[in-house]
């Protein structure tokens, strides 16, 4: 049987390279980071050497980077701390962002009556920039924004470049869950006045449990985790050393290879797209993410004009001939529950129809595609 890997936006394989610096990181480099003998030395030279290159891919300081285990942490890092520690009142956001932002929004609405405005979408899913100019005039008292740069589900790609300007204009904080765009999206913090944005190693081919929030200089947040002084006082806890070597091997190669493995990877979203198109008539495609040039070229989510009692066999299927994908994001697999994103974007019949998202990485191929092509074909034929 085939074993094809196609849920990249889940996570992603690690890279050989990646796993042998984190072995000899572990074999060789286990000082704690804050003891002042040559191995703890050793090791927090490690971790301020790591910074520094991360930094340096989005030309920031190295004294912007803070070490978290992830996406989520590092959100509700953001989020929780703009509003105890510097004043936020009103948080602007749409209502198809991750869960790790839409249930800090719901708590800190809850717990610190924060006023959370969600944007309408056009029919694609995206943020149209004059309803957020419109929300940003209406509201008074500091304002902090949170879009997330690539949807995890759809794909679809925000103008963060603009969103940013706009921001700035009006004195808005911008977060952005970027975890779906860095080591796969340029970001420059100097000529983007983003103030907040978050990484997983996962998701670039690297370690799970380690990531890392950017908060620009002067922002004002405070500790989210207390203890020692670990990581300029804003997040206790013994650094994950191997982890974060991992974190910054891993983003040294994808900001590398970033163009050749784009085009690369665009090739084989293009690819399947066009053979889905030629298979079945009345597919359609989620979001932006049939759109070549208005979507991450990391996934496609399509919608399969299956019978309602095909289609509960249609994932179990997939699964049983060795095709990994998901029916939405990997953090609601298994779940009753359907997708957030989808259920905003659609309603009624088309709701009902499966959706399955397809993502893509350096390590797939057309021969892949082709079998899962096939695979399709016969279960929709059946």
């Amino acid at each position: 049987m085939h074993q094809v890997y196609l849920d990249n936006a889940a996570t992603t394989p690690i890279h050989d390279k990646v796993l042998d610096v984190m072995m000899q990181t572990l074999k060789n480099n286990f000082g704690n980071p804050s003891s002042t003998h040559s191995y703890g030395r050793s090791s927090k030279s490690i971790i301020e050497s790591c910074r520094k290159r991360i930094a340096g891919h989005f030309n920031a300081s190295a004294s912007e980077i803070i070490f978290t285990s992830g996406g989520t942490e590092a959100d509700n890092l953001i989020l929780t701390s703009a509003v105890k520690d510097c004043g936020v009142s009103n948080i602007i956001s749409t209502k198809i962002e991750h869960h790790a932002v839409l249930h800090t929004l719901e708590k800190l609405e809850k717990d610190y009556k924060v006023n959370i405005t969600y944007l309408p979408l056009d029919d694609f899913g995206s943020v149209r920039t004059q309803d957020l100019e419109i929300a940003l005039k209406n509201t008074a008292g500091k304002t902090l924004v949170s879009l997330m740069h690539v949807n995890n589900e759809i794909g679809n790609l925000l103008d963060l470049h603009a969103i940013a300007i706009l921001c700035k204009e009006y004195n808005a904080l911008l977060h952005s869950d970027t975890v779906q765009s860095i080591g796969h999206f340029n970001i420059d913090v100097k000529e983007t006045p983003i103030d907040f944005m978050v990484a997983s190693a996962h998701k670039f081919h690297g370690p799970k449990g380690v990531g890392f929030a950017f908060l620009r200089k002067g922002s004002g947040l405070k500790p989210f985790i207390h203890g020692g002084e670990q990581e300029r006082g804003m997040r206790a806890g013994t650094e994950s050393i191997h982890n974060i070597v991992g974190l910054a091997e891993a983003l040294d190669i994808a900001y590398e290879m970033l163009q050749e493995d784009k085009a690369y990877i665009l090739d084989l979203k293009s690819y399947f797209i066009s053979g889905l198109k030629k298979r079945f008539l009345n597919i359609q495609f989620n979001g932006c993410s049939g759109d070549l040039t208005k979507s991450t070229y990391t996934l496609v989510n399509v919608r399969l004009p299956i019978s309602p009692d095909k289609a509960s066999l249609l994932q179990f299927q997939l699964d049983l001939k060795g095709i990994a994908c998901s029916r939405g994001s990997a953090c609601q697999s298994g779940s009753a529950q359907g997708s957030h994103v989808l259920e905003e974007l659609l309603e009624g019949e088309e709701l009902a129809k499966p959706s399955i998202r397809f993502s893509f990485s350096r390590y797939n191929t057309k021969e892949e595609i082709d079998y899962t092509l096939q695979v399709l074909s016969e279960f929709l034929k059946n």
